[in-house]
């Protein structure tokens, strides 16, 4: 708002105003010439200065100045008035909100008013928080009061600056309303110029339609005329037309008779080719046979023999074996001295084959230095003809009529030389194109008779011997360490030159550089000039690439000469430059190549040099003038044309009938010379001289003419003009004559025009030949023909036979007949059609008249209906359906009428739908039933269908229903129905299908559409490729959507128009294929009202057990078959080797048929299940060879109303067939990526049985097959169980073998099986691991493990044995440990002994006393071994003390495997000096003896002196009640003997008497003596 003041500044108003593109155009019109601004028209636009320049306006209105000032003008009136309109809004706009921010400014001071008395009101009622809060809100409409004004202030302002920019638009508008008004005049003058303009443009559209109006009546008048010179020219061809006809008759019989006879040669040929095929093929059969009986026999030898090799070597093997020597030394030395035997022989061979290729070439150059050194035979007589002149003289003879004597003699020589056949043609040609050079056969016979090398027949020739063995065995050309190193140095030399260029893992292959180009062509060259021509080399490789020149061809160096400078480096798609001069010595053509070195390879550039040569072609052959009346005269040109570079003189001559000999002459020297370059010609003389040759004098020209003619129906034509025709042959050239230009040079690609007349004297067909001949005897002869027909008719059809080709029933068919006259009258025509086609053909005008020399169009109108065959009559065949109706032509005072002919095939439109009724049945709305049509079509034209108005619930494919049908064509359609989602009803429609002449074929339809009460979330499950015994499992929900019987809110499942089902359960059962791969769980279900169920369809591709079974045959009856065979060479191993190769084969053959006999037996008596070793073998082998299939299965899934789980027994449920969903299921099978290589093929890792703490190892090798690299994962074990995986893999290469090691350790007696799954990207491969973990159980003999040995003499040893019994399945490996010889005995003896903490009575230590001596108390046999399983193991225990004690004790540890304690057997025993020993009271010592040594004394000693032994017996006697009497204190004491080994010495016979003392200690102490006898007895 605030800039409008300055839009306009004093004196710039008008020039910074842009124009728009309107005035832009009229500036771009040529009057207008732009010139600078004066300065006048920058100045202020005053009042004084613009009533000058309103006046100065009219004097400059024709310059072009004026103009543009007045468009500046006019443009800048336009922006002030849109600019005061602009301003005009803005002021209206900025008064309105000045009004707004009033009436704002108004009701906040209202506002305040109401704020005071509220704040006083409160303040009166002491209420300080709404005084506060007034407060507040006063101080806010202060601040949108003092707001308010701020903005009334601005908008003034703005409003007063608009205002005044307004006011100063207002004046300039004053100051320029002179302006104005000139601007309007100019604008009124410019108007009042272009209707002067428009009308004067418009005066001279006028003239120049007046004149385009004069020309085409000119157009016209000349179009007219030369309609009728048309028509003149035209004229003849009414007879033409009646002569073709009956030479087309002829032609055609011949023709036929010759195809006939045709027809039957190749049939007898094909026939007896066909008999000769199969008689090769029963050969071949046969030979097959044999070879392959053969084959088989040498097999079996061969076998045999390998056999017998491998026995002998095992033989010599075990031999030396036997002798204690090394058997695979002496086989590797004799295998190497096989070897080195074999090379000695070839390198013998070797050399004796280089000494003969040594004397070879010096026998050839004695020959040839032999022959150097003889005179030169004379040269042959030139007076003997050569080889081409005798022939060519024979021809000339026999087609001369002469007699041959003189020519038969030359050709009997040559064949007795040559042995060439008797035809004089085939020795003639034959012999040129095997010598290729026509000047090079002479008269010299003895070229064949030379010998191979030179010199060797010749009687003066050296006889040279062969050098002996023990001559210089040295190989030419070096030893082989020579030719080693010389091979290396070459390949690393070129190795260095020429590598492999890999850019981005892509090798380059093919041509390194592109040449433009392509081929260097020097063309029609001269002797002694210079051509120059650049080739342009294109780097075609991925990088940088040198180019280096190698040079060109040896014979091409003397005229070729290479300019090439290396670039050096070449990056791809760079280019350089080689300059190749030429400079012709010779005139003879060359072919060559220039050779290059790039770093990737050797490339050459073809080089070609041709010399001038002519070749000479006509434009045409025949000459055809048509139909002419006599009289007139017509002309036409016929072009000799010279494509080469070679000039010469040509003349154009009359090719009589005297001459025909003649001319049969040039040709087959013409075919003679151009054997090479034309080979069909020569083909074609060949046949002709082939046939069966008559007398010459006797046949006539035509004949001769007939021979030459290539066409087949030229002879017949011939014999027609011939009897036609009765003209001389002057007559002839006086009507068909050649023109001013019969003969002349042709030079170097350029062409002649040569006219040819024809002037008709009389009625009838006129023929002429020509020929062109040339100065240059290279250029073959050229003829050609001219024909023409003279009629005398004057009114002729240019049509005489109008063909409507194929035409339709019911369908409107025209074409136009044009009829022309050569009188120079005015005729009446009458069209006629015959009476039997007036209801279906009309030919208007029926009448007519045709002016003097024009023409006369005639339409005509075939409309055939279905009554034409019977209508038409002969002129219709009912068979091929042609239709030839004859029209006739009847002219005014001329007798003969003019007839053609209409000829049409007639064909019906139909198409026919078969079936014509379809019938869908039962189809749910989940699904689509599809049901297959055939369309006809019965007419002989192709017609384009559809079908239209297809209701929603079919499609028909393909192409949905549009397409063509091909004449006579069956289409197969396949026409889809799905009702709709909505309605379950029954269909009743109809299918139009409509042709594009608009007939309508109908097909009608019905069906009964069924909503189920259940629905499938998916109904085509496709799975992804799935490897043999891998899995795929899909996931798919069945819905019971199923809650409301109301069928008005919702679709509800019934049975076309049958009952609504019931709401409640409902229960589905999948029917799956039998022997499928596929599982769905679960298969029998129910679904509550509202709820869905999951069901898991897996995929798990197998083997058919069919073929396994097959496969495991096959493998059986290969094993039984080499059983008997291994037997038989067993027992004639001896034999073999006495008789010949034919006995063994029969021997051999005698074993496999006996093999074979008892294979049926054997085989069925063999039991194959799946867990047999053969099984999975041969599953195992048709896994690898596996290709792939792709299968499709329909399962059906019933549904019934109810639960399933409330039936009654084995009651099933009612299934309705119609309420039944469809699942489609995709199936692909491939080939496993990887598959198990060892142990056969299986996928089973059996570990067996492994003791409980053992670990087994297995090994498992895998292969990937694909041929791409795999990644691998493996599938998690139990952590917590057996199986270990012990090198996991994380990539598997293309075709690599990996070996994965498992380990099994139980933990406890388990039968463990786990799965191992191998995944890639392509597929899983799962491993089955199967173990049995054994516990070693082992019992033992001894009850309470505890085996007391009782009382030892010491120094004496007793035994006592147990037994461990091994009850597991595995043998067990043992060995016993005594706790007193364990590494830890020493630290337990460091630690304070039990007795001093504990009381007597807790005596635990287990190793007690122990001998003095350090020998084991206790020992044990046997220490280790193994127990079998079930057996029992015997175990001896030796109890040998040195010492008296008591306290003898160890532990016996049954350790087995070295890890596991088994049993722990207690071991105690006492010793005793004595025999007698007493035992009992209380102990006075402690179970661990005194670490002191106690020295030792005799026996004897010990015996005799007496020594006591304490015995406390501690008697407690306890009387707690006076009265009762208490019972005596008691304790025993035992008295024993030892049984001992010992011879006890003699002594007295007397009782052994012990004493001891007892004391009473109480209230008096007393002392007894208390004697013990014992009596030792000794028993029997």
């Amino acid at each position: 708002m605030e800039e409008g003041a300055s839009l306009f500044p004093e004196g710039k108003c008008l020039d910074d105003i842009p124009l728009v593109e309107d005035d832009i155009d009229e500036l771009e019109d040529p009057e207008f010439g732009v010139e600078p601004l004066p300065a006048e028209a920058e100045s202020n636009a005053d009042s004084s200065k613009k009533k000058r320049g309103a006046a100065a306006w009219p004097k400059g209105k024709s310059s072009a100045w004026g103009r543009v000032q007045a468009l500046r003008l006019r443009k800048g009136l336009s922006a002030l008035d849109e600019l005061r309109e602009e301003k005009g809004r803005l002021i209206q706009r900025t008064a309105a909100e000045l009004h707004a921010c009033r009436q704002r400014m108004d009701r906040i001071a209202q506002q305040q008013e109401s704020v005071a008395a509220e704040m006083a009101a409160e303040s009166e009622a002491d209420n300080t928080a709404a005084v506060g809060r007034l407060q507040a809100v006063s101080r806010r409409l202060c601040a949108e009061l003092q707001n308010e004004r701020d903005l009334q202030a601005k908008i003034m302002a703005t409003l007063k600056d608009n205002q005044s920019a307004m006011w100063h638009m207002e004046i300039q508008e004053g100051q320029l309303a002179d302006v104005r008004r000139t601007v309007q005049e100019q604008a009124e003058a410019a108007r009042r110029s272009l209707q002067m303009r428009a009308d004067e443009q418009l005066r001279q559209e006028k003239e120049a339609y007046r004149k385009a109006e004069r020309n085409r009546l000119l157009r016209i008048r000349k179009s007219m005329y030369l309609q009728k010179e048309h028509g003149l020219r035209h004229q003849k061809l009414v007879e033409d037309a009646r002569k073709n006809h009956r030479v087309a008759v002829k032609f055609l019989k011949a023709s036929l008779g010759r195809v006939q006879e045709q027809a039957r040669q190749q049939e007898t040929e094909s026939r007896e080719h066909m008999r000769r095929r199969m008689d090769a093929v029963l050969a071949l059969k046969n030979s097959i046979t044999a070879n392959r009986e053969t084959l088989r026999k040498f097999q079996a030898w061969g076998q045999a023999k390998a056999e017998l090799a491998e026995q002998k070597a095992q033989a010599e093997k075990e031999a030396i074996l036997a002798q204690g020597g090394d058997a695979f030394k002496h086989l590797f030395h004799q295998r190497r001295r096989q070897e080195l035997e074999a090379e000695k022989h070839a390198f013998e061979e070797e050399q004796k084959l280089r000494r003969n290729e040594i004397v070879s070439r010096i026998l050839k150059e004695e020959a040839e230095e032999d022959r150097r050194r003889r005179p030169h035979p004379p040269a042959p007589a030139a007076a003997r003809p050569t080889l081409r002149d005798r022939t060519w003289g024979y021809l000339a003879t026999v087609c001369e009529g002469k007699p041959a004597t003189a020519a038969s003699c030359y050709l009997v020589v040559e064949k007795e030389t040559f042995g060439y056949p008797e035809n004089p043609l085939e020795t003639c040609v034959s012999s040129e194109s095997v010598q290729g050079d026509p000047g090079a056969v002479g008269g010299d016979d003895d070229v064949l008779a030379e010998p191979e090398i030179p010199g060797l027949w010749d009687e003066g020739c050296k006889s040279c011997q062969v050098a002996t063995e023990d001559g210089d065995r040295k190989p030419v050309g070096g030893t082989k360490m020579d030719k080693d190193l010389l091979a290396h140095t070459i390949q690393r030399l070129r190795s260095g030159v020429i590598h492999k260029q890999v850019a981005s893992g892509r090798e380059f292959k093919g041509r390194p550089f592109n040449s433009k180009p392509e081929v260097v062509h020097f063309k029609d060259f001269d002797v002694g000039k210079v051509y120059k021509k650049k080739v342009t080399l294109i780097n075609a490789t991925y990088t940088i690439n040198y180019c280096k020149l190698e040079g060109v061809e040896e014979h091409l160096r003397d005229f070729i000469s290479v300019d090439f400078e290396p670039p050096g480096p070449m990056s791809a798609g760079m280019c350089c430059e080689v300059l190749v001069t030429f400079k012709p010595m010779i005139n003879k053509d060359l072919e060559g190549s220039v050779s290059f070195l790039a770093q990737t390879g050797r490339f050459s550039v073809p080089l070609k040099c041709s010399t001038k040569k002519c070749s000479l072609s006509l434009d045409k052959e025949l000459i055809d003038f048509g139909s002419y009346v006599v009289g007139e005269t017509a002309s036409r040109v016929i072009t000799l044309t010279n494509g080469g570079g070679l000039g010469t003189s040509f003349r154009v001559l009359l090719a009589l009938e005297e001459s025909e000999t003649d001319v049969s002459q040039s040709v087959i020297k013409t075919s003679s010379v151009f054997t090479y370059e034309d080979k069909s010609l020569y083909e074609k003389i060949a046949s002709n001289f082939s046939e069966p040759q008559v007398d010459v004098n006797e046949s006539s020209t035509v004949d001769a003419r007939s021979q030459r003619e290539p066409d087949d129906w030229r002879p017949a034509e011939s014999e027609i003009v011939t009897t036609v025709m009765t003209m001389s042959p002057v007559e002839e050239q006086m009507e068909i004559s050649l023109g001013e230009v019969t003969e002349g040079d042709i030079g170097p690609f350029s062409a002649v025009k040569v006219p040819v007349i024809f002037s008709p004297v009389t009625p009838g067909a006129i023929q002429t030949r020509f020929k062109v001949t040339f100065d240059n005897q290279e250029c073959p002869t050229l003829c050609f023909r001219a024909i023409g027909v003279a009629i005398d008719v004057p009114v002729w059809l240019p049509r005489p036979v109008v063909d409507l080709k194929i035409c339709m029933y019911d369908r409107m068919y025209q074409d136009s007949v044009l009829v022309h006259t050569r009188s120079k009258v005015a005729l009446r025509l009458k069209f006629e059609v015959c009476k039997e086609l007036r209801g279906h053909m009309e030919l208007l005008p029926e009448m007519g008249y045709i002016q003097a020399q024009s023409s006369f169009s005639v339409q005509l109108k075939f409309l055939p209906r279905h009554s034409l065959p019977k209508d038409a009559g002969k002129y219709f065949d009912e068979e091929s359906r042609v239709l030839e109706a004859p029209m006739t032509i009847r002219v005014t005072d001329q007798i003969k009428p003019v007839e053609f002919t209409v000829h049409a095939v007639v064909t019906t439109s139909d198409l026919e739908l078969v079936p014509s009724e379809l019938d869908f049945g039962y189809c749910t709305i989940h699904e689509a039933v599809r049901a297959p049509v055939r369309l006809c079509n019965h007419s002989l034209l192709p017609q384009e269908f559809g079908f239209v108005g297809l209701p929603k619930f079919v499609d028909i494919q393909p192409n949905d229903g549009f397409g063509t049908i091909l004449p006579l064509e069956t289409l197969e359609l396949d026409v889809i129905f799905q009702p709709l989602k909505a309605k379950a009803k029954e269909y009743r429609f109809e299918l139009i299908c409509k042709s594009v002449i608009n007939r309508c074929f109908k097909l009608t339809c019905r069906a009964v559409g069924v909503h189920p009460p259940l629905e499938l979330s998916h109904y085509q499950i496709k799975f992804a490729a799935t490897a043999l015994y891998d899995m795929s499992v899909a996931t798919l929900y069945v819905i019971n959507s199923h809650l409301s019987m109301n069928s008005l809110t919702h679709s509800v499942p019934r049975i076309g128009s049958e009952d609504t089902c019931p709401v409640g359960p409902t229960s589905f059962e999948f029917l799956l294929p039998p022997d499928s791969p596929i599982t769905i769980s679960p298969s029998v279900g129910t679904v509550l009202p509202g709820k869905r169920c999951l069901v898991k369809v897996a995929f798990q591709p197998v083997l058919p057990s069919e073929l396994i079974h097959e496969q495991v045959l096959q493998i059986l009856r290969k094993a039984l078959e080499s059983k008997p065979a291994r037997k038989d060479t067993a027992t004639q191993r001896k034999d073999l080797r006495k008789q010949s190769v034919s006995t063994v084969r029969l021997q051999n053959r005698d074993g496999l048929s006996r093999a074979s006999a008892s294979d049926g037996l054997e085989l069925q008596k063999q039991d194959l299940t799946s867990s047999s070793e053969e099984y999975q073998v041969a599953q195992a082998a048709l896994a690898r060879t596996f290709q792939g299939k792709f299968d499709k299965f329909v399962v059906p899934c019933v549904i019934a109303s109810g639960d399933i789980q409330d039936r009654k027994g084995a009651e099933p449920l009612s299934f309705s067939p119609h309420n039944t969903l469809y699942l489609e299921l995709w199936c692909p099978a491939v080939a496993p990526p990887i598959v198990v290589t060892s142990n056969k093929g299986k996928t089973t890792c059996n570990f067996g049985d492994v003791a409980v703490g053992h670990c087994g190892i297995k090994k498992v090798s895998i292969q990937n097959t694909c041929p791409e690299d795999l990644a691998v994962d493996f599938s998690v074990l139990n952590p917590n169980g057996p199986f270990v995986l012990l090198n996991p893999i994380s990539r598997l290469p293309a075709g690599k073998t990996q070996v994965l090691k498992i380990s099994f350790s139980p933990r406890e007696s388990m039968v463990a099986q786990e799965t191992l799954d191998i995944i890639t990207k392509r597929g899983t491969l799962s491993l089955t691991l199967l173990g049995v973990g054994v516990a070693s159980m082992i019992t033992c003999s001894i009850e309470g493990d505890v085996l007391n040995m009782g009382y030892v003499i010491a120094r004496e040893s007793v035994s006592a044995s147990f037994k461990l019994q091994n009850n597991s399945s595995l043998p067990i490996k043992f060995s016993m440990r005594l706790d007193s010889l364990s590494g830890t005995r020493s630290k337990d003896q460091q630690q304070l002994p039990q007795f001093l903490a504990a009381s007597p009575a807790q005596r635990t230590e287990i190793v007690g006393t122990q001998n003095h001596s350090g020998q084991s108390v206790f020992s044990v046999v046997p220490v280790e071994g193994v127990m079998d399983p079930g057996v029992a193991q015997d175990f001896t225990v030796t109890f040998s003390p040195d010492h008296e004690s008591l306290y003898f004790s160890d532990r016996l540890q049954v350790v087995l495997f070295e890890k596991k304690v088994s049993h722990q057997i207690l071991l105690k025993g006492a010793a005793r000096e004595h025999m007698m020993f007493v035992e009992g009271g209380d102990p006075l010592d402690v179970p661990v003896e005194s670490l002191t040594v106690i020295p030792s004394s005799d026996l004897e000693r010990r015996e005799e002196t007496e020594e006591l032994k304490p015995i406390l017996v501690t008697l407690d006697y306890l009387q707690l009640d006076t009265d009762t009497p208490a019972p005596p204190a008691t304790r025993e004491l035992q008295v024993g003997c030892i049984r001992t080994t010992q011879l006890s010495p003699k002594k007295p016979d007397h009782p052994l008497m012990v004493s001891a003392l007892l004391q009473l200690r109480g209230d008096v102490k007393e002392t007894y003596k208390v004697f013990f006898v014992a009596q030792v007895v000794t028993g029997l």
